[in-house]
């Protein structure tokens, strides 16, 4: 970043509201430190997706499964260098909507914003699904939508207290799915070895061809899991909604990115070999999670009992982010003129408390799903956050696109932290991502979730000619402000 960058501060964009003086990122609290930004990107990488929807993913693709996560994995990296670049370029709290409004225009700033909205509150809707599913292997007599309801409320009031309460609890979450993930390896590793266990009799790596092959339903089963490997993937972006609240984004940001490629291999890729090795695919199924199945094979005591908390500890890390970002996003938005102004203003613990009670509310629809269709609340609902965070990472990577050619004429400075492969990675990225898309499309299930975007986009159109009669000069494409970091 140049020095220019970090000394000039424009002035408030037309709509927003000065908020605590000359506090950084207009009114926020930097109180991410170094040690909470790092276990926020690692967590990031580690949620319900890996931990209860391989389950059914493992059954549909078998062993190929850990190939589609690798692949899916590469595609991640891209992207998030492609985040990392922007970033570094004009580090802003809300960020892709930020860069989307500069790079495309105002409407799909307005769009991506009110998406990434979307897709952590249904996100947080299918955390708490799962939160009340792991809940039920102890108390199968509490039903799902009392259980997702008290741990709403909990993570509610904890967002509200401060931005470092909520840094310290996706901290210690994180390092509970981090440090049971890599003891999960090793034992797994453990019982491959010296083949200890009731499972070491059964225990190979053969295991991942010897049941009809690697791919025992067809490439063309293994490529449909992409989309629910994609869903496994969402909050690695995460990141960069804390660029407003870092202490050191120069510093903090570019490591966590860097850090993605290990912690993909070892934590997707490497925990599912380990466990279809120990375990044979055919014994898995959807609906449980792979990681409490392997364990209850292996006969440790209190094995399963044991996952199965860390597991509820990855949902309900993934809520309390999604908390935390719409409450960001709406801020955004209201600062641009895109939401009701209310949802500008801080707290006295400078946190967007209005923006996170309304985005509360609506995940409270997930416990009304929980309520009427307990079954295929998950189902349903990681669907649309699949959609949306495809749009997200989409927009990630046009703007990309767009700010290496403003670099490459001289329009805008270069960044500090640019993406290897320059714009040839992203649009290898865009290509992956319309894929993607086109099998959602395919598949009969999930295709709801296109439709449930089609009326969300009408929505957006028909909320955005109604600003604009009211306030044409809020859809006027405005110079890019730099925040004052460092």
């Amino acid at each position: 970043m140049t020095s220019s960058q970090v000394d000039r501060t424009d002035e408030p964009r037309a709509g927003s509201e000065a908020v605590g003086g000359d506090t950084p990122e207009e009114g926020y609290e930097r109180g991410l430190g170094s040690r909470q930004v790092q276990m926020i990107a690692i967590g990031g990488a580690i949620g319900v997706g890996l931990f209860l929807g391989a389950g059914a993913n493992i059954a549909k693709a078998g062993p190929s499964l850990i190939l589609m996560y690798a692949l899916a994995g590469v595609i991640i990296f891209f992207i998030m260098r492609a985040l990392g670049e922007l970033l570094l370029y004009r580090p802003v709290s809300g960020s892709f909507a930020e860069y989307s409004r500069e790079f495309l225009g105002p409407f799909f700033g307005y769009f991506t914003g009110w998406t990434y909205w979307l897709m952590w509150v249904v996100t947080g809707m299918a955390e708490l699904t799962a939160a009340a599913i792991y809940v039920h292997y102890w108390f199968p007599a509490v039903p799902q939508w009392v259980t997702a309801l008290v741990f709403l409320v909990v993570l509610f009031v904890a967002n509200l207290i401060s931005v470092k309460l909520f840094g310290e609890i996706e901290f210690w979450f994180s390092m509970v799915k981090v440090t049971a993930l890599i003891g999960m390896i090793v034992i797994g590793l453990g019982v491959l070895t010296f083949g200890f266990s009731s499972a070491g009799d059964t225990a190979s790596v053969a295991n991942l061809w010897q049941f009809d092959g690697f791919f025992p339903k067809g490439i063309g089963s293994s490529l449909m899991t992409l989309q629910g490997v994609m869903f496994a993937y969402l909050a690695v972006e995460l990141v960069g909604v804390t660029a407003g609240e870092s202490e050191n984004p120069e510093k903090t940001l570019p490591k966590a990115i860097n850090t993605l490629p290990w912690r993909i291999a070892l934590f997707y890729v490497g925990a599912l070999t380990v466990i279809l090795c120990v375990v044979k695919w055919t014994e898995f199924a959807p609906g449980v999670s792979p990681f409490v199945e392997a364990f209850a094979k292996i006969g440790i005591p209190a094995g399963a009992g044991i996952v199965n908390f860390v597991v509820l500890t990855a949902a309900l890390s993934s809520c309390n982010s999604g908390m935390y970002s719409t409450g960001r996003m709406l801020r955004t938005l209201a600062d641009n003129g895109e939401a009701p102004r209310v949802f500008n203003k801080l707290s006295s613990t400078k946190t967007p408390a209005f923006g996170i009670t309304v985005s509360v509310l609506f995940m409270g629809i997930g416990v009304i799903l929980n309520y009427v269709v307990p079954e295929k609340a998950f189902g349903y609902v990681t669907s649309v956050a699949t959609a949306a965070g495809i749009w997200t990472w989409l927009m990630i990577l046009v703007s990309h696109i767009l700010y290496r050619r403003a670099v490459d004429a001289g329009r805008l400075p270069a960044s500090s932290f640019p993406a290897p492969g320059g714009a040839k990675c992203s649009w290898v990225a865009v290509a992956f991502l319309l894929f993607v898309t086109g099998l959602i499309a395919y598949d009969a299930d999930s295709r709801i979730c296109l439709y449930v975007m089609a009326v969300w986009a009408v929505a957006l159109a028909v909320g955005w000619f109604v600003l604009k009669a009211r306030n044409p000069q809020v859809t006027e494409r405005r110079e890019a402000t730099f925040e004052k970091v460092g």
